[in-house]
């Protein structure tokens, strides 16, 4: 799965670590990100402390087999990770998810978060890379669109399993509360909200405020996103 920040990525991440065939990986290149980018995030020493650096050593972990009873393995990737990396042959083969926000909504959430938010600005253009590298490809890449899946959790998670061909799981829906060993040591920053979650939070229809730096980074995400909404999945898919 591909995502911006603060786009229930991680709810996401959650509602497949929670069925009993599926390893989760959180944000496997952050580190290598950080390693390339120089990028101060929060928490950022800690993070190169606990995941490797070069692409090839995430990729080679990537590929292993999944142990007894797992069969699918999910990786949550943000997608500016990838902006100065285009290389995507590692990804021929796999089942890829877009999952997209509207970015005034994402701008905003991340902000409140982190103050750098230009990166925002290469997220979508990933995304749409990576889309026209899996169609290309033959591969599936079904889009979903955040609040859709806050308005109709099942009904959306049946039609993103149909899209990918395996079976929903209604062990989806739900899980327990608390933070799990699966998550990035980062999460001690940015999973707060999250942690206390025991299945998808009602969508809420809130009033944005941006500055008009932020309004300018949203705005050259756009078309990229309508892009993407015009071809996502819905709860009827």
């Amino acid at each position: 799965m591909f995502s911006g920040p603060r786009n229930i990525s991680t709810t996401m991440m959650r509602a497949f670590e929670n069925r009993a065939d599926t390893i989760v990986h959180d944000e496997p290149f952050y580190a290598a990100y950080l390693s390339e980018s120089g990028a101060q995030h929060p928490m950022r020493q800690a993070i190169l402390d606990t995941q490797p650096h070069a692409r090839e050593d995430v990729v080679a972990n990537l590929e292993k087999n999944p142990t007894d009873g797992e069969n699918i393995s999910f990786e949550k990737n943000i997608a500016f990770h990838f902006a100065k990396y285009d290389d995507d042959d590692w990804l021929k083969g796999v089942r890829i998810i877009q999952l997209i926000r509207d970015p005034r909504a994402m701008v905003a959430s991340y902000a409140n978060k982190y103050d750098d938010v230009a990166p925002i600005i290469d997220n979508l253009t990933v995304q749409r890379r990576i889309f026209d590298f899996a169609e290309a490809n033959g591969q599936p890449t079904p889009v979903v669109d955040a609040s859709d899946m806050l308005k109709a959790p099942k009904a959306m998670l049946r039609a993103l399993c149909s899209a990918l061909d395996i079976r929903f799981d209604e062990a989806m829906l739900n899980w327990p509360a608390g933070r799990r060993d699966s998550d990035g040591v980062w999460g001690a920053h940015w999973y707060d909200a999250v942690e206390k979650s025991t299945g998808f939070q009602p969508y809420l229809e809130r009033e944005i405020h941006l500055s008009g730096a932020h309004e300018e980074i949203a705005e050259a995400c756009r078309p990229d996103y309508e892009f993407f909404y015009a071809r996502r999945i819905t709860a009827g898919s």
